[in-house]
C-alpha cells in the first residue's frame, strides 16, 4: 500500500513529485543494470540451447562409431510364405537353400465327450500332467528329466468344464486348456505349450468316472480324451545337410540367423543375407542434419541484419566462434585409413558456402557399395596417429571435450552465470542506497516543509499587526 504523506501542504511545494523525480534519476543504475542482466539471461539460454544441439551432434557421430551401424544386414527369401530369416549384427553376407519336409506341431487332445456347456460338472479327483516323449505308437512314455509331474486338485463345486480348464491353466503344467463349444456342445481342449517330439504329454486321472472321461494314456490303454495332433519336431535341409528342430525356428544352425519354417516346401527356398547399405545411409544423413543444426544455430547466434541493425544474442562471442572454427576443420578434414575415400567430399557430403553440409544421394549411393573404406572414413582409429583418425570419431572426441564439466561451452555458461550473479548482487547494493537516498530526501523536505510552514504563519500575523496599525 502506497504510503500516505502530508509533505508539501506547509510550505504549497510539490514535495512528492521533486522526490520522486530524485529518486527516480538514482535508479537510473539500477535500469541499466536490469537491462544488462536481461542480456546476460538471454545469452545463457542460448548457451543452454547450444549445448543441446552439440549433444544431438555427438549422439549422431557416436552411432556412426557404434559397430552396430556397420554390422546392420538385411535377410531376402525367394519364397517368404515358406521360409523367413533374421540376421544378427555382424553376419557374414551369403546365401543358402533351406528345404522343410515337415512343421514342428504341439500334441493336441479332444475331450470324446460333448458337455451341454462349459458350467457343466465334470467330475472331482485328481489330475496329473506329465511333459515327455512317446514312442512311435505310443505304447510307451519317457518322461522328460527336467519336469515334474504336476498334480491338479478337483474338488466338489471347482469341477465345471471352465473351471477344469482355469486350473490347468493356472498349474502351469506344460499344457494349455481352452473350452471349445460347436453344434454338438463343449468339450475341452488341451494342447503342449510347447511344439516338438520332447514336449508331448498324457494325462492321467485319479478320481470319479466323470473326471476320468478327461484321461489320456494309451501306455496303459486309456484313451478317453481324442488326440488331434501328434507332437513332431521340425525337419528341413540346410545345403542339403539334414537338420531337426523342436520349433519352426532355427536359431542355431546357422550363427547369426534365425530362421522361420512356415510351410513345407517341394522345391529349394534361397535365403539371402545382404549388409544394410540403406541404414547406414540413413545414420549418415542424420549425422548431416545434427550438424547442419549446430552449424545454422551458431550462423543464427552470430549474425548481423544490417536491414534491422541488429545483432544475434552472441555476435562476437569468441567461444562461439572458436568452436565454429573447429567444427568446420573437422568436417573438412581427410584421414588415409578409407582408402579411396579420403574426405566427406568423396561420397557426396560437401560444405556449403554458409556453413552447412549437403548430400548428393547419388554420390553417396556410390560410396555404399564400399562399406569398408566408408566405415573407416568415419569410425577408423589410427593407433600412431589420432589425427588420422575417422571423421565421426574426431568429433565425438571434440563434442565430449566441450561439452564436458571443463569443457568450453560448461566454462563459458559459468561464466555468465557469475555476471549474472554479480550483477544480482550490484542492483541490490544500489537498492540499498536509493532506499537511504530517498529517506534523506523525505526528512530534508519535511523539514524544509515545517520551516516554511512556520515562516508563512509568522508572515500572516505580521501581515495583520500592521494592517491593525
Amino acid at each position: 500500500m502506497t504510503a500516505i504523506t502530508s509533505a508539501g501542504i506547509g510550505s504549497g511545494l510539490d514535495v512528492e513529485s521533486l522526490i520522486t523525480k530524485l529518486v527516480a534519476n538514482e535508479r537510473t543504475p539500477i535500469t541499466q543494470l536490469q537491462k544488462s542482466a536481461d542480456g546476460l539471461k538471454t545469452q545463457l539460454s542460448a548457451y543452454g540451447k547450444l549445448q543441446s544441439n552439440m549433444a544431438t551432434l555427438r549422439d549422431a557421430a557416436s552411432k556412426l562409431n557404434n559397430v552396430d551401424t556397420w554390422a546392420a544386414n538385411l535377410t531376402s527369401s525367394s519364397d517368404a510364405a515358406s521360409v523367413t530369416a533374421s540376421a544378427g549384427g555382424g553376419t557374414l553376407p551369403g546365401s543358402f537353400a533351406v528345404a522343410v519336409s515337415q512343421l514342428a506341431t504341439s500334441q493336441t487332445l479332444v475331450s470324446s465327450t460333448a458337455y451341454a456347456s462349459g458350467s457343466t460338472s465334470v467330475g472331482t479327483g485328481t489330475i496329473t500332467i506329465e511333459i515327455g516323449s512317446w514312442n512311435a505308437d505310443e505304447t510307451a512314455f519317457t518322461a522328460k528329466p527336467d519336469k515334474t509331474a504336476i498334480d491338479i486338485p478337483i474338488g466338489a463345486g471347482e469341477d465345471q468344464l471352465n473351471q477344469i480348464r482355469d486350473k490347468i491353466n493356472a498349474a502351469k503344467a506344460g499344457v494349455v486348456a481352452s473350452v471349445v463349444t460347436d453344434t454338438n456342445g463343449s468339450r475341452l481342449v488341451m494342447r503342449a505349450a510347447d511344439s516338438g517330439a520332447e514336449n508331448s504329454f498324457r494325462v492321467s486321472v485319479n478320481g470319479d468316472a466323470g473326471l476320468a472321461a478327461l484321461a489320456y494314456d494309451p501306455s496303459a490303454g486309456i484313451s478317453s480324451m481324442t488326440e488331434k495332433l501328434k507332437a513332431q519336431n521340425a525337419k528341413a535341409t540346410l545345403n542339403g545337410i539334414e537338420v531337426e528342430s523342436q520349433s519352426n525356428t532355427l536359431k542355431e544352425a546357422i550363427d547369426g540367423i534365425s530362421i522361420t519354417l512356415l510351410k513345407t516346401t517341394s522345391a529349394d527356398v534361397n535365403i539371402t543375407v545382404t549388409q544394410d547399405k540403406d541404414s547406414v545411409k540413413k545414420v549418415i544423413n542424420d549425422f548431416v542434419t545434427a550438424y547442419n543444426g549446430v552449424a545454422q544455430y551458431i550462423r543464427d547466434q552470430t549474425k548481423y541484419d544490417a536491414t534491422n541493425k541488429t545483432a544475434g544474442t552472441l555476435q562476437g562471442d569468441n567461444t562461439l566462434l572458436g568452436l565454429q572454427s573447429q567444427l568446420r576443420g573437422i568436417i573438412s578434414g581427410s584421414t588415409t585409413l578409407g582408402g579411396s575415400l579420403t574426405r566427406l567430399s568423396d561420397i557426396g557430403v560437401s560444405l556449403g558456402t554458409d556453413g552447412s553440409l549437403k548430400v548428393d544421394g547419388s554420390k553417396l549411393d556410390k560410396a555404399a557399395n564400399n562399406l569398408d573404406g566408408l566405415k573407416q572414413l568415419f569410425k577408423g582409429l589410427d593407433a600412431g596417429d589420432p589425427s588420422n583418425d575417422g571423421l565421426s570419431q574426431r568429433l565425438r572426441r571434440f563434442a565430449d571435450d566441450v561439452l564436458g564439466v571443463d569443457g568450453r561451452i560448461t566454462a563459458r555458461q559459468a561464466g555468465i552465470q557469475a555476471s549474472i550473479n554479480d550483477n544480482s548482487k550490484r542492483q541490490s547494493a544500489l537498492e540499498d542506497r536509493v532506499s537511504l537516498t530517498e529517506k534523506r530526501l523525505r526528512a530534508q523536505y519535511t523539514a524544509l516543509d515545517q520551516s516554511m510552514s512556520k515562516l508563512n504563519s509568522l508572515g500572516n500575523y505580521v501581515t495583520q499587526q500592521l494592517a491593525k496599525l
